[in-house]
C-alpha cells in the first residue's frame, strides 16, 4: 500500500473519531426535577482578552440550575463580556483570546470537538434592545426552527403557542400572528424575543439588561416572567438596576474591573455583603 493511500485511510480514520466525539457533546435531554442546588456552570479561572487588553481575570464561580443569577457592576466592568462568553458570542470578534474554561453541565464550552451552533441552540439570548426580525410575530417565533428545516405546519403552531404563552404574550397577540413584529409597543417586542429565544427550548436564558429601554410598566411584566421561566430554565441577566437585581435574582455576582469581587445568595450580597466595595456599590456610593 503506497503512502498516499494509507494517508487517506488514515484520514478517514481521523474524521471518523471526529464525528464520533461530536456526537459525545450533543445537548442532554431536559429533566426538570426538584434539585436547584446542581452547579450547572462552572466558571474556573476564567480570564478574557481583546487583543492584548485583558477585560476578565482568574474569575472562578458556580451557577445553579434553574436558579436566576445576576451579574452587576458599573459598566466596562465585564458583565456583558461574561454573559457574551457562555454562549462564545465573542467568538465573532477577531483577535479576542482565553484561559482557564467554563463548563455546562460537566462540558467545556471550549472543547474543540463541540460545534459552537449546538452550544448555541442550548442557550437562548435576549439582547438590551428588543431585535424582532422583520417579519410578522409568528415567522419571529419559527425562524430558528424553519432554518432547522423543520416546517411541518403543527409542529410550528405549537412552538408558537407554547413560546408566546411562556413569555405572557399569547392573550395580546393571539388573533395578530400575521401583523409584523413591528406593530408591538416596546415591552411586547422584547417579550416576543424573549419567546422568540426559547422557542427552540433552550437549556440557558441569558439577559443583557433587558429592562433598560423600558417603562415600568413593561419592565414589572418581564420580571414577572423571569420569576416564571426559572422554573425551568437558567438565567443569567445583566443589570444595573440594582432594585431590579434584588427582586429577580436568586444569587448575585459583583464584578468590578473586570474582577469578581463577591458572590454570593441575592439576600446576603445587598444586606450583609463581605467585601467594602461591594457594599459601597449596592448601597450606591459609586458606580
Amino acid at each position: 500500500m503506497n503512502d498516499k493511500h494509507e494517508g487517506t485511510i488514515a484520514a478517514m480514520g481521523e474524521t471518523s473519531e471526529i464525528q464520533q466525539r461530536r456526537v459525545q457533546v450533543a445537548p442532554r435531554p431536559r429533566q426538570i426535577d426538584n434539585d436547584t442546588g446542581a452547579q450547572y456552570i462552572q466558571v474556573r479561572d476564567h480570564s478574557f482578552f481583546y487583543g492584548a487588553t485583558q477585560v476578565l481575570f482568574d474569575l472562578n464561580m458556580d451557577i445553579p440550575e434553574r436558579q436566576v443569577t445576576a451579574l452587576i457592576g458599573p459598566s466596562g466592568c465585564g458583565k456583558s463580556t461574561l454573559l457574551r462568553n457562555f454562549n462564545r458570542m465573542n467568538d465573532l470578534i477577531d483577535g479576542i483570546s482565553h484561559r482557564g474554561d467554563i463548563l455546562i453541565d460537566g462540558r467545556s464550552i471550549y472543547d474543540p470537538y463541540l460545534e459552537v451552533i449546538s452550544l448555541r441552540k442550548r442557550i437562548g439570548m435576549v439582547f438590551q434592545k428588543s431585535n424582532p426580525f422583520p417579519k410578522s410575530i409568528y415567522e419571529n417565533i419559527v425562524y430558528s426552527l424553519r432554518v432547522a428545516g423543520r416546517n411541518r405546519r403543527a409542529e410550528l403552531d405549537e412552538t408558537v403557542e407554547r413560546s408566546l404563552r411562556a413569555a405572557a404574550l399569547w392573550d395580546e397577540v393571539k388573533d395578530r400572528l400575521r401583523e409584523t413584529a413591528f406593530s408591538l409597543s416596546g415591552g411586547q417586542m422584547q417579550r416576543l424575543c424573549i419567546a422568540r429565544a426559547i422557542a427552540n427550548r433552550p437549556e440557558i436564558l441569558l439577559m443583557d439588561e433587558p429592562c433598560s429601554a423600558l417603562d415600568p410598566v413593561a419592565t414589572g411584566k418581564i420580571e414577572d416572567l423571569i420569576h416564571q421561566l426559572k422554573e425551568e430554565y437558567t438565567i443569567i441577566i445583566v443589570t444595573h438596576n440594582m432594585q431590579q437585581a434584588a427582586r429577580v435574582s436568586d444569587r448575585t455576582a459583583f464584578l468590578y474591573m473586570g474582577r469578581l469581587i463577591e458572590y454570593d445568595d441575592t439576600e446576603t450580597i445587598f444586606t450583609n455583603p463581605t467585601e467594602e466595595q461591594t457594599e459601597a456599590y449596592v448601597s450606591g456610593r459609586f458606580g
